[in-house]
């Protein structure tokens, strides 16, 4: 099973307050840690709102809106993807990461087959070739 570990923003990420030394080096433990369990696909950490845009759909129009965007608690600050055994195992992971304030939501990635028959053979096989494609990218 895939989740999504979303790291909410907060002041300080809005305001493009860095991560000190001391955090950085945590940070870099629990992700090795990660990675030495062979749970963790990707993890990244987003510049603030300010330095981003939404785009708005409605039927055939789109609107743009740059940031920044006042809502923070809604705003994401970083990511992990990992791959783990349950949603309880994720959640014995976030309960490690090296925090002290803040919120980190714990979302489940869909998979092909959650998708039922909607996801026909060709379908998959499309689906199959674009990730196929896109992990060599991610190898350069």
């Amino acid at each position: 099973m895939r989740f999504m570990l979303i790291v909410k923003a907060n002041k300080d990420t809005e305001a493009g307050v860095l991560p000190t030394q001391e955090e950085l080096a945590e940070m870099g433990k629990f992700n090795e840690e990660l990675v030495k369990a062979g749970v963790m696909l990707a993890g990244e950490g987003l510049q603030a709102s300010s330095k981003g845009a939404r785009v708005f759909f409605s039927g055939d129009q789109r609107k743009v809106v740059d940031g920044p965007f006042t809502e923070t608690k809604e705003l994401v600050a970083g990511f992990w993807l990992v791959q783990v055994k349950s949603k309880d195992e994720a959640i014995e992971w976030v309960k490690r990461v090296p925090f002290r304030d803040g919120i980190v939501e714990i979302r489940q990635v869909f998979e092909a087959e959650d998708f039922g028959p909607a996801l026909t053979p060709e379908l998959r096989q499309a689906e199959e070739r674009l990730r196929a494609k896109t992990s060599r990218l991610g190898s350069r």
